[in-house]
């Protein structure tokens, strides 16, 4: 007890900088500590379940189980890694002052261009490019292992060494010809706002995340993917069919080549009002995927782009379980999930201008990451944004990750109902064992990670229906 005294009053006597400081560095440490205990459960169910378990015996044979389990092994055990290196070195960037060294060499950058300190948004944006690129460069051999290391020992990487650069150069210029002009934008509305800048600055990121969404599959997905129609045949009009029953506004289908970069699976519907586009990767469809289909003949089984490996033989879905996939996707559209995550999501972001607001004004937050002299918008967002709000985005994200598994039981609920719950069975089967899903998992890891609910429980839900 006279411990704890003497500590509370080492902690009272330090500056209000330092306390901010550690607080900050503290906060980020017990969270990386709460995250390695979670994986460690978890990797410890990896370890120990080497068999099917009874309850799954009709739903996944034991080579499918042994290759998921050592998938998931691999793949938290590089998590456990690549987590200690990001702490490690986010906390040395903190303790050496490498922000502040950062903006000090983005003002001497800006300087030679003939920008003085007075250009404040053209420093920032030196600032942000020269942070973004130390962190492509720093992340590069992490991603590089994942993909050509893990991702291709279990059989789902497709791309070539040389495609996965091109691919990482031209994200970063397409990132940059984004980022660039919203976060001068941004900081000038900040600048020129007045007391009531939070309103224009949360309008003005609602605007450019609506314009985003809306322009993302037509004009940002197609640098880095192939987008082609859905030939017109039975599966097109079918959806069609699916999506008029329910009044869904669809527009276009299209069919992405995903299996030039990884084969694993995924579907989306995207687009606003009247306009709504559904996109399915070729590797959620049988009839599709490149990985079902041998090279034809004289053709190299290797091209310079992509690898088509066919060892993954009669990957995807029938027909009818790509429409109750498709049934389970509209069911959030019909049930106001899109909607309501949009809602949140602003709620959240005009908050956080608000108390951002707040907070601008307090000299004592710069100084605690060593800015002294001066208060630059940018640095402020950063600090706050990243480091002040961290407990509140902890407690956040876990309420978002309870909402979502509520959204998917619902959406699995109206698929149901659409007649598809055998077909939804069978597809979840079948996409878990595409993915090399490891379908136990720890109650806690589970609760704090998990977007969508476990498949046994899932399969549970649609068991009922299916009997019917």
């Amino acid at each position: 007890a006279a411990a704890m005294a003497l500590s509370g009053d080492l902690w009272a006597e330090l500056p209000a900088e330092r306390r901010i400081f550690c607080s900050v560095l503290l906060f980020s440490w017990a969270v990386y500590l709460w995250e390695a205990f979670l994986a460690h459960r978890q990797r410890r169910v990896y370890r120990t379940t080497t068999h099917v378990p009874q309850e799954l015996g009709q739903i996944m044979d034991s080579e499918t189980f042994e290759k998921s389990r050592l998938y998931q092994l691999d793949k938290s055990t590089f998590s456990f890694w690549s987590g200690l290196y990001s702490e490690v070195e986010g906390t040395m960037i903190l303790l050496c002052g490498g922000i502040p060294f950062l903006w000090k060499l983005s003002g001497q950058i800006s300087g030679r261009a003939g920008f003085g300190p007075e250009y404040e948004i053209v420093q920032s944006l030196v600032f942000l490019l020269l942070a973004t690129l130390f962190s492509a460069v720093t992340g590069l051999p992490w991603s590089l292992y994942n993909t050509f290391v893990i991702e291709e020992k279990h059989g789902f990487n497709q791309q070539t060494l040389g495609f996965f650069f091109k691919d990482a150069i031209k994200k970063f210029v397409v990132t940059q010809c984004i980022l660039l002009p919203v976060t001068s934008l941004l900081l000038y509305i900040i600048k020129i706002g007045g007391d009531y800048f939070f309103i224009y600055a949360w309008l003005f990121t609602l605007v450019v995340s609506l314009v985003l969404v809306t322009i993302y599959a037509d004009y940002i997905a197609p640098l880095f993917d192939k987008f082609i129609p859905l030939p017109e045949g039975e599966l097109k009009q079918q959806i069609e069919t699916m999506a008029k029953s329910i009044d869904f506004p669809l527009t276009k289908v299209y069919v992405v080549e995903g299996s030039k970069r990884s084969s694993h699976s995924n579907a989306y519907f995207y687009g606003f009002f009247k306009n709504k586009r559904i996109v399915l990767f070729d590797t959620l469809l049988e009839d599709y995927s490149a990985l079902n289909k041998e090279p034809a003949e004289g053709e190299d089984a290797e091209n310079e782009e992509t690898k088509t490996k066919t060892k993954n033989k009669k990957q995807g879905c029938k027909n009818e379980e790509v429409l109750a996939v498709l049934g389970h996707e509209l069911g959030h559209w019909k049930l106001g999930h899109t909607v309501k995550n949009i809602i949140i999501s602003q709620m959240n972001s005009f908050l956080c201008f608000f108390l951002f607001a707040v907070l601008i004004g307090q000299k004592e937050l710069f100084a605690a990451f060593g800015f002294y002299d001066t208060q630059p918008t940018l640095i402020g967002l950063m600090i706050i944004f990243q480091f002040i709000f961290s407990p509140y985005n902890e407690v956040l994200s876990f309420c978002l990750t309870v909402l979502s598994r509520r959204f998917e039981f619902q959406a699995d609920a109206f698929a149901k109902e659409l007649g598809k719950a055998k077909d939804l069975y069978s597809a979840l089967i079948k996409l878990n064992k595409d993915n090399l899903g490891f379908p136990v998992s720890d109650w806690i890891f589970s609760m704090w990670h998990y977007s969508h609910p476990p498949l046994l429980e899932r399969l549970q839900a649609l068991k009922d229906a299916k009997q019917e």
